[in-house]
């Protein structure tokens, strides 16, 4: 009986994803149609997490401790987040504007990925989500958020090829900005000096924006991994390797921004 229910649960699921797909493809404006959809799936999620958690504890009593798991995990990731945030903040000159928005986050599930580069999450505007905000989580910046509906938002990573993030290198604190590369998942980076001391290695980090909004300052980008020759170029470019494995996603963190930004 409960495996009919949550087949049927999860046919519902699909089927409003397909909906979804056909409706982006055909119907103008979408954003209506997107946060019905994401109502839809958050509240289609829970009611099949409550229907599972209810068979496992009839079964085995382990509902309790799945539970607490996943809080840990979501726990973890927040806390981890935040300390990687403040330890590059207070080590980055003119770091200041992403200095209290770090301990600010709401931990989500990566649960699906989409086109151009973009993956949603489990959390949205329910759990105080907004667009334009830091994604990350424990080894580096992930991207930042495009959309958000009720419980589920989306996440332009950083290596699109519409990304575009100021950077910072760690070590001589020279600036730049940070670019998609399209198609194998690397980064740009382009010194706005040309005579910037640069090397395989190097660490790269966010400059920081205004407000911590769209993204907060001292969250590593990436290690600089070949140097692009170019002579007589306007700037110094390079290939950068993604801290985040982008592939692999999981637990994330999102910065939300701070009160009256």
């Amino acid at each position: 009986m409960v495996p009919a229910v949550r087949r049927a649960f999860v046919l519902l699921v699909l089927a409003s994803g397909v909906l979804l797909v056909v409706v982006d493809r055909t119907v103008t404006p979408l954003a209506p149609v997107r946060m019905a959809g994401s109502a839809v799936y958050g509240t289609l999620q829970n009611t099949i997490g409550a229907v599972s958690r209810s068979v496992g504890g009839w079964i085995g009593g382990s509902a309790g401790g799945e539970r607490r798991v996943r809080e840990l995990e979501a726990e973890n990731a927040r806390l981890r987040a935040a300390l990687l945030v403040a330890e590059r903040s207070a080590t980055a000159s003119g770091g200041a504007a992403a200095v209290g928005v770090a301990a600010v986050g709401v931990a989500a599930h990566v649960v699906g990925f989409g086109r151009g580069r973009q993956v949603s999450i489990d959390a949205g505007a329910d759990a105080g989500v907004v667009r334009d905000v830091t994604v990350l989580n424990a080894d580096g910046l992930v991207g930042k958020v495009t959309w958000a509906g009720p419980s589920t938002a989306t996440v332009s990573l950083v290596t699109g090829a519409g990304s575009s993030v100021g950077a910072r290198m760690a070590g001589s604190g020279e600036l730049g900005l940070v670019t998609g590369v399209p198609g194998d998942g690397t980064l740009r980076l382009s010194l706005f000096d040309p005579n910037a001391p640069l090397k395989v290695g190097d660490r790269v980090v966010t400059l920081g924006s205004e407000g911590g909004r769209p993204y907060v300052a001292g969250v590593p980008i990436g290690t600089v991994a070949a140097i692009e020759q170019a002579p007589g170029a306007a700037t110094r470019t390079a290939l950068v390797r993604p801290a985040a494995r982008l592939s692999a996603l999981d637990l994330v963190t999102v910065i939300l921004p701070e009160p009256d930004r």
